[in-house]
């Protein structure tokens, strides 16, 4: 089984800054993709930054510019920082992850529990 466990949510003023960090576990082999999704109250789930292994960014127009996304191969973790923040960013931010847990399994795809980030304005 993998798990992936989210950390770094939490209260921040409008302008403010966080920092999220997501770290995979239990038998990886690899992992290719990893992004942070968002899903705000009555919103459906938003993809926010995606990462490839390589290091190929993508961004959701309303971050770009504000929100950094990053990984660590060696352990299994992507970031995203995230600055300059806005109250339409709170949101309980999801981590997802595509991992193959073996040459001879297929990928698939895992979540996080979610963790809130909350904007004051």
């Amino acid at each position: 089984q993998v798990q992936l466990v989210e950390s770094g949510g939490g209260l921040a003023q409008a302008g403010g800054s966080l920092r999220l960090s997501c770290a995979a576990s239990g038998t990886i082999f690899s992992i290719n993709y990893m992004g942070w999704y968002r899903q705000a109250p009555g919103k459906q789930r938003e993809l926010v930054a995606s990462i490839t292994a390589r290091g190929s960014a993508d961004y959701a127009d309303s971050v770009k510019g504000r929100f950094t996304i990053s990984r660590d191969n060696a352990k299994n973790t992507v970031y995203l920082q995230m600055n300059s923040l806005k109250s339409e960013d709170t949101a309980v931010y999801y981590c997802n992850a595509a991992v193959r847990q073996s040459v001879s399994i297929v990928e698939r795809n895992y979540w996080g529990q979610g963790t809130q980030v909350t904007v004051s304005s």
